[in-house]
């Protein structure tokens, strides 16, 4: 005696006759030559002759719905783990704003460094939020030191970017100078003291995360260098930066 039975977990399907017509059943069985099947429709078992049914249309349409249902219940699965570990990284951020990279259960913070503006071989230490006189012509904004202290290997690192201010936020490249690494050029234009900001910005995605806390990353791997995450307004001189080396992988 062959049997042949199906139950759905979630949904009814269609139980097809060769005619082209179907009922919407909850589960069916094949014992000899009949079915049985429980009605959706009407709410009780039901019987029909084997003759009757389209078995290969009704278990092909249940399989397909079935490895539908699996493959939605996999994505729902993942979003639902991605949102834990995320949520997890969140909980690891510190409150302070910042920069910080986390990797595993390891969480780096990148230190602010203290950037000074060199105009007509004049230098002043550039405190944030406290704009300084400035000259018409070219200054640069630099860093003292060839190599950031702090170096990851990872082509492509990802940061968690805690805004103290509701402003813009970038990933940069920085020049090369003598004993400096140099994080913006300003050209000022006379009498108005208006500054326009040169600055070598690497393509990147940003997400909020949460109020204030976004995710920052290249869109690209990053070659061998030096870099930082700069909070910054065009056209003022409130520039604070946090800078990383990304040094070749062994």
């Amino acid at each position: 005696m062959f049997v042949l039975s199906a139950a759905l977990a979630s949904a009814a399907v269609r139980l097809y006759m060769q005619d082209g017509s179907y009922h919407m059943v909850r589960e069916y069985s094949t014992v000899s030559d009949r079915v049985k099947y429980y009605s959706t429709e009407r709410s009780e078992w039901e019987e029909v002759p084997l003759a009757l049914v389209d078995l290969k249309k009704t278990e092909s349409e249940r399989t397909a719905k079935e490895e539908e249902r699996k493959a939605d219940a996999a994505v729902i699965d993942a979003e639902e783990k991605a949102e834990r570990e995320q949520q997890r990284e969140i909980e690891r951020i510190p409150m302070n704003p910042g920069v910080y990279m986390v990797k595993g259960e390891e969480v780096t913070t990148v230190k602010q460094g203290e950037v000074k503006i060199v105009s007509n071989k004049r230098r002043s230490i550039l405190k944030a939020m406290s704009p300084i006189p400035v000259v018409s012509g070219k200054a640069t904004v630099e860093m003292d030191g060839v190599a950031a202290p702090v170096k990851f290997t990872e082509a492509r690192p990802e940061f968690f970017f805690r805004l103290g201010e509701p402003e813009r936020m970038a990933l940069v490249r920085m020049k090369p100078g003598k004993n400096v690494r140099i994080v913006q050029t300003w050209n000022i234009i006379p009498v108005t003291k208006e500054i326009v900001e040169e600055t070598d910005i690497v393509e990147t995605f940003k997400q909020q995360i949460t109020e204030g806390l976004y995710k920052i990353w290249p869109t690209k791997p990053l070659t061998p260098g030096e870099y930082a995450i700069v909070e910054y307004t065009e056209g003022k001189q409130n520039i604070q930066v946090w800078d990383f080396a990304i040094a070749p992988a062994n």
